[in-house]
């Protein structure tokens, strides 16, 4: 009983974790507009202030399994989560774009330790067959988060000011603190000397990466500079593959891709994320500048998407348990793609009533498939690779973020500037871009259907509660 109770202690740890995360990096969504009026920025050259959290999170969680590894879990964690307090007083302080931005930097060195740490320590110390209710309670609170930050991002910006969006996280990280205290052990894995060539490689590619898309979406850097910086991004990356090939004991071995569920599951989390992971950010722009709803109501749509999300947590067991993970997730996915190019058809006219059932299903549909995809990705990892399985993991997650806004933002940009930039042409470049956006979720159908038919039944309980 008291080892059924870690591991719910566990799973809220990762819980509270992931919706800190989720929540900070969405929160912003309704509030830009208001933000931009604040730091005289146009609202739509402002996902720098979204985007540089991910570059942050991109350059530090390469360090997050090995810090934990030679500190601990519960050190690592606590000491990542008052990182991401500062660095969120630190935003709220801002007066200007840049300085938010440097905050914004300090929120993601915390952030990029904070998930990480905490699903290692669930992988670490939860059985099997207890995995999917620890990743089901986790998923969750990374989908509510997404939500919720619109909605409160909304409420706060209408009736207080736009700098609680950040303050909020004061009391959130101090609770996590308190549990973590209660329930993480201080697990620590065996202590390897820092790879700083891999380090440098790994995280610089990400960097890269990332900063090239944004760079690409604001269209105020030369193209040819924002270009330069993509491809240095690959070629680091690229390095990195060529280096951990003949590196003994590199920062993140390629022995994990290895582990065929594991391929299969991180490819899968990055197109999950370019598919789907700009909605949040879409949407709320959408409804406010074309739609001309208030930053209070573009908010509260998004609750619909929570809503079905914890309605599906409550049964996914029993479907996944009848359908398989291959057959849950191809069906998921399915109709996530679906769903967003459906999107493309709401206009400034459309009844909020046909819009809530859109946004129930995309939530149902993200719901599904992020419980199902990230346990299966994790389930045949060894203790030897649990760590730096739990940093991969992170890293696609989190940086898939910014990478799926980025796109989002790369797309809008594009159908921008050849439709227009106001009235019915800016509707039709919000069209656009979803219906591009389903394009990624066809390749997802694609990866998804390298899945076995008996992948993941080791994970299923065969007796019903």
């Amino acid at each position: 009983m008291n080892e059924h109770k870690t591991y719910r202690g566990l799973a809220w740890i990762a819980a509270v974790a992931f919706f800190m995360q989720t929540l900070d990096a969405t929160i912003l969504n309704t509030a830009l507009p208001a933000i931009s009026r604040s730091l005289h920025e146009s609202p739509l050259e402002m996902q720098l202030a979204i985007i540089s959290y991910a570059l942050s999170v991109a350059l530090f969680i390469p360090l997050s399994g090995w810090l934990a590894d030679k500190h601990g879990t519960l050190k690592i964690f606590r000491l990542a989560i008052g990182i991401f307090v500062l660095g969120s007083i630190a935003c709220a302080c801002a007066n200007s774009l840049n300085t938010l931005v440097v905050a914004r930097v300090i929120q993601g060195f915390g952030g990029a330790l904070m998930m990480p740490v905490a699903r290692l320590a669930i992988i670490r110390n939860v059985p099997k067959l207890e995995l999917l209710n620890a990743w089901n309670t986790m998923a969750m609170a990374g989908l509510i988060g997404p939500i919720l930050g619109p909605i409160l991002g909304g409420w706060l910006v209408t009736y207080a000011t736009w700098h609680w969006i950040f303050l909020i996280n004061i009391p959130i990280g101090l609770l996590g603190m308190f549990i973590a205290g209660l329930y993480m052990p201080n697990s620590k894995g065996v202590a390897r000397k820092l790879d700083w060539i891999g380090f440098i490689l790994f995280a610089g590619g990400l960097v890269g990466l990332t900063l090239g898309l944004d760079l690409i979406a604001e269209n105020v850097t030369p193209n040819d500079i924002a270009f330069l910086i993509f491809i240095v991004g690959i070629i680091f990356l690229a390095l990195y593959y060529v280096y951990a090939r003949r590196c003994a004991q590199p920062l993140l071995p390629l022995s994990l891709f290895h582990i065929r569920t594991f391929r299969i599951g991180f490819i899968a989390n990055l197109f999950i994320r370019l598919c789907g992971s700009g909605i949040p950010f879409l949407l709320p722009l959408m409804f406010q500048i074309i739609f001309g709803y208030g930053a209070d109501l573009a908010g509260w749509l998004m609750a619909p998407i929570a809503l079905s999300s914890v309605i599906v947590k409550t049964f996914i067991g029993k479907v996944l348990n009848k359908l398989g993970y291959k057959k849950t997730l191809l069906t998921a996915s399915f109709g996530m793609s679906l769903v967003i190019a459906l999107m493309s058809l709401l206009h400034k006219d459309t009844p909020i009533w046909q819009i809530i059932p859109l946004l129930m299903a995309y939530g149902a549909c993200m719901s599904m498939i992020f419980t199902s995809v990230n346990t299966l990705t994790v389930s045949d990892l060894s203790d030897q690779l649990a760590s730096a399985g739990s940093t991969m993991l992170s890293v696609i997650q989190q940086v898939g973020i910014g990478v799926g806004i980025a796109v989002s933002s790369v797309l809008l940009g594009l159908y921008r500037s050849a439709q227009g930039d106001s009235g019915e042409r800016l509707q039709q470049a919000f069209s656009y871009t979803f219906l591009t956006s389903t394009i990624f979720g066809v390749i997802l159908l694609l990866v998804l259907s390298r899945l076995h038919a008996r992948d993941g039944e080791h994970l299923q309980h065969r007796k019903e509660a």
